[in-house]
């Protein structure tokens, strides 16, 4: 079987496929045209973001017979039609769901305890103890928002706080000893801090917004580690701005290209500059999965798939 790498990844993934006796092909820098003008030559794909499988895509992939995301998502696949076409759509949420368990605590932790506020203010002569007083996150109630990989993830995180942690999952039957799962009713009654765990799906797309947000019984601070276009940036400053989010750690953006790395290519837009500027914001370039040790988890998740399935 050959196989035509589209992103550069660990190298374990190519060295290992070369050892189960596959043909690995590396193309970093050919237009998605170019792509797909000999794409019929292959029987597998192993990327990350760099472009969008489409219809047009696998139509021309005649051979193909899975597509390896080295990532936890798959929301650049048309994935409907690439299973109707036969196609094993393989991705590696188990690869990096640690890594994003330790930054979404990260982040919370510094949010609370303005670490990022006091060092910047530090770091200019600024000597405000009063001013940087953080509050605790023993005692709060945590509530995830999709409690799969990523969601369980963060909740064994959570296990040393004095917490109770809730979920919330369309799937029933999800919770398990770190969290307890709970009606969106309930949800939205008790919790101190959210944080969203969901892929990207026409269900969550946009789903944090004004009338979401207000149904929340308490102000609550905001953690997203998951998805940027599943939150309205214009409603989430508003919920700043009017008190009702505290807080908010964002890993991922919805003004977000899909190759991640074009954002600052344009002129930014207001409510982005808003979150820039606010000390009540934590802004991270959609890193919470990418570790030193995540590059090498996730690649080997995809050697071990395609040998489970192929070999």
């Amino acid at each position: 079987m050959k196989i035509l790498h589209l992103d550069t990844n660990h190298e374990l993934l190519i060295h290992q496929l070369n050892a189960l006796g596959f043909v690995n092909h590396e193309d970093y820098t050919s237009s998605k045209s170019e792509v797909e003008a000999k794409i019929d030559q292959y029987d597998g794909i192993v990327l990350r973001s760099r472009f969008t499988i489409d219809k047009q895509f696998l139509d021309a992939a005649t051979n193909l017979k899975f597509i390896g995301r080295v990532g936890a998502g798959l929301e650049n696949i048309d994935c409907e039609y690439a299973e109707s076409k036969g196609v094993f759509l393989i991705s590696a949420p188990e690869g990096n769901r640690n890594a994003v368990g330790e930054h979404a605590l990260g982040m919370l932790l510094s949010l609370f305890n303005k670490l990022n506020k006091a060092d910047a203010e530090v770091s200019v002569g600024k000597w405000l103890r009063e001013d940087n007083r953080g509050i605790e996150l023993d005692g709060k109630t945590v509530g995830l928002i999709g409690y799969g990989n990523m969601g369980k993830a963060f909740a064994k995180k959570l296990r040393g706080f004095d917490v109770e942690v809730l979920c919330y999952d369309i799937k029933p039957n999800v919770g398990d000893e770190n969290a307890r799962q709970v009606t969106l009713r309930e949800f939205q009654d008790q919790v101190d801090v959210v944080s969203l765990h969901t892929p990207q799906t026409p269900l969550t797309l946009n789903m944090i917004q004004t009338d979401f947000i207000n149904q929340f019984k308490k102000s609550f601070w905001f953690i997203n580690t998951a998805r940027g276009k599943s939150v309205v940036t214009q409603d989430l400053v508003l919920a700043l701005k009017s008190g009702k989010i505290l807080g908010a750690g964002l890993d991922v953006l919805e003004y977000e290209k899909a190759s991640f790395e074009t954002l600052f290519s344009e002129k930014l837009p207001e409510a982005f500059q808003y979150l820039i500027d606010n000390d009540a914001v934590l802004l991270s370039p959609h890193v919470a999965g990418w570790t030193a040790e995540s590059k090498e988890k996730l690649a080997q998740t995809i050697v071990d798939k395609i040998t489970a399935k192929f070999c």
